[in-house]
């Protein structure tokens, strides 16, 4: 059987487009819904919050002498201080110890056991 060649021409464009779409792969789906993003927890005043995978899973607030010890131990958390005046030491279970100024926060991979808020206003 004999194809003209208007025929093949159009045989030959149609298996390019194919080609094409399949090197290209499938195109993106469109978002179902346009909602921003949840934000991570604010941690509110005048606490020291514990935060892991954008929860708050602690918070403290009384200033004491002692540490306080932790319910969990948790691991690869956040730790935020929204006081004002007051530093707040973390402690590892390896005796490690940080402290954390006021109005900042600390990143950690180790596992926290305890906590102490100091009315010290700064941590030098």
């Amino acid at each position: 059987m004999r194809r003209s060649r208007s025929a093949l021409a159009s045989v030959l464009c149609m298996t390019a487009a194919v080609g094409l779409a399949t090197a290209l792969g499938p195109a993106p789906a469109a978002a179902a819904s346009s909602a921003p993003a949840a934000a991570a927890p604010s941690c509110p005043y005048p606490y020291v919050c514990f935060i892991k995978n954008d929860k708050i899973i602690g918070k403290f607030k009384d200033v004491t002498s002692g540490w306080q010890p932790l319910p969990s131990k948790p691991k690869d958390i956040t730790v935020v201080n929204s006081r004002r005046d007051d530093v707040a030491y973390i402690r590892n279970t390896h005796g490690g110890i940080v402290c954390i100024a006021p109005k900042s926060s600390y990143s950690t991979g180790w596992t926290l056991n305890a906590v102490r808020i100091s009315s010290n206003s700064s941590c030098g």
